[in-house]
């Protein structure tokens, strides 16, 4: 284990690698003895909160409209595991098992703060279930991303009390299964407890660490891809110069630019039309870089909001000093909600330029390239209708770009008046990607098919490693055949990062480095 990273709960500063990390096995989580005393210590102060009698939201008290009713000291702990039932409302298809283990290791790093009130008990079991990979089952509906995500968290902590279900060694299977097969035993929650759990914006946050990672994913295949369509069509290096993006110097434009200039060292395609009589090419070429560009800012301003939120306490009432306990707002999930829509939007530009990059090449209106992008049509309708496919794609996702955070509908008899709706944000813009995923895979398709009509000339080494490798995967077309075939094989390339690898692998090889201002920020770390 001496090679794994080890990261400290509650006290180190997470990020949205480092939770994936602590989700792949990559990186160990552990609580340690400073941060359990806090732990401890905040548990007292609860304690002596119920002991002494005074009223405080959560502890002693009901739950959103039932906030004045007070709970006897004997009813306390019977108040946080009905809560944690009551709130178990979810609907819809379970959630990944990486989402819910990203939530679980969210929460254990807001409650290892020490400001909830936790006992170390339910921590190290929280832990347990990770360590054992025996994580809960989460239906993807149901929170309105306002008193945090209370039902789902609420499902991810059923198993804590041996209810709810859970994946474990490759079964779903009901707590009580789990229980028989490890001998553990139910946990009585304490005073604040059950509330402690369900606060919080992990569900949202979860989603966001997801977005992060596929987003940067996908802007990492456009800038690649879009490359290759350059070359297919005999696109003009001039757009990507750096002069002209330090005359506008947003950190995204100038990052893809770089990249497109990397990409296209020692292109011979290049040079054989350095001199063509074209002034112009149409904007999904040309624009690339303020296009993506404008797509990796926002990518950054949703990686800043989100590594506050990842090092944040979100749930309610905060337990401060022994004196002073705020019930605030702080599982409110605006500030992510709005961030998440902004990418979802970001992401569906991506797969909108792609789709235009897609109709392009099909045009015949590039020296060389027929129209279609096969020489026998008529009898054959070559790539047309796969452009069909980007397009539905594309329109799906401009109609699930309406922003979930514009909307808010009042909650808990009106005490919840106003909501983020963050979770919709979320759960929309993985969809958005994933329908992203699909464009691309199909842009990939028809670059490398214009690439071909450029042949003998070569390109720049890593562009032709890229057009060698998928042509190991899917032949070049001459005639019609179920391109659906084709589509899968690069939907599969696609998620699995094969080119990017594969980029990173070429560069390497040949001591290549890209020449790309801002390379650190646009890192997952």
């Amino acid at each position: 284990m001496s090679h794994i990273k080890t990261f400290q709960y509650g006290e180190d500063h997470l990020t949205a690698g480092l939770a994936l990390g602590l989700a792949d096995d990559t990186v160990k989580g552990i609580l340690s003895d400073t941060c359990l005393k806090k732990v401890n210590a905040s548990h007292q102060r609860v304690q002596r909160i119920v002991e002494k009698g005074h009223t405080v939201y959560g502890i002693n008290t009901g739950f959103g409209p039932l906030c004045n009713t007070k709970i006897s000291k004997e009813d306390t702990k019977i108040l946080q595991s009905n809560i944690l039932q009551s709130h178990s409302v979810g609907v819809g298809t379970p959630i990944s098992n990486q989402l819910a283990k990203i939530m679980l290791i969210l929460k254990i790093h807001a409650l290892a703060k020490g400001f909830s009130g936790i006992a170390e008990t339910t921590l190290q079991r929280m832990l347990w279930h990770l360590e054992h990979d025996a994580i809960p089952v989460v239906p993807s509906q149901g929170s309105v991303g306002a008193s945090g995500d209370l039902a789902p968290l609420s499902h991810l902590f059923l198993p804590l009390i041996g209810l709810g279900k859970v994946e474990y060694q490759g079964k779903t299977i009901t707590t009580q299964e789990l229980f028989q097969k490890t001998g553990l035993q139910p946990l009585e929650l304490g005073p604040k407890e059950g509330l402690a759990l369900i606060n919080g914006t992990q569900f949202i946050a979860a989603h966001g660490v997801l977005v992060l990672h596929k987003l940067q994913h996908c802007l990492k295949h456009a800038d690649i891809i879009g490359t290759m369509m350059i070359e297919g069509l005999q696109g003009s290096l001039k757009p990507f110069h750096e002069e002209l993006h330090q005359l506008r110097p947003f950190k995204g434009n100038q990052h893809v630019a770089g990249r497109i200039r990397t990409l296209l060292q020692g292109s011979e395609i290049l040079e054989d039309h350095i001199d063509c009589e074209r002034v112009q090419d149409p904007y999904s070429l040309r624009c690339i870089p303020q296009v993506h560009g404008a797509s990796r800012n926002t990518w950054l301003h949703l990686k800043e909001l989100l590594e506050i939120e990842l090092n944040s306490v979100t749930d309610n009432p905060v337990i401060i000093d022994d004196e002073l306990t705020i019930s605030g707002g702080n599982f409110h999930g605006q500030p992510l909600a709005m961030a998440l829509d902004y990418a979802a939007l970001a992401a569906s530009e991506i797969g909108n330029i792609s789709d235009r990059r897609i109709y392009l090449a099909l045009e015949g209106n590039s020296p060389g390239v027929p129209k279609l992008l096969m020489k026998d049509t008529g009898i054959n309708s070559g790539y047309m209708i796969l452009q069909y496919t980007s397009a539905a794609l594309a329109s799906e996702n401009k109609s699930l770009c309406f922003p979930a955070s514009a909307d808010s509908i009042p909650t808990s008899l009106g005490q919840e008046d106003h909501v983020s709706m963050g979770s919709i944000s979320g759960r929309k813009a993985l969809q958005i990607i994933e329908n992203v995923e699909k464009i691309l895979a199909i842009e990939l398709l028809t670059a490398a098919q214009a690439f071909e009509y450029r042949k003998p000339l070569k390109s720049g080494i890593v562009l032709d490693e890229i057009h060698t490798f998928l042509r190991t995967k899917v032949a070049f077309a001459e005639h019609d055949r179920v391109f659906a075939d084709d589509i899968e094989i690069g939907i599969e390339i696609i998620q699995n990062n094969d080119i990017i690898h594969l980029v990173d692998q070429v560069m390497k090889d040949n001591n290549l480095s890209w020449n790309t201002p801002h390379q650190e920020a646009f890192e997952i770390y």
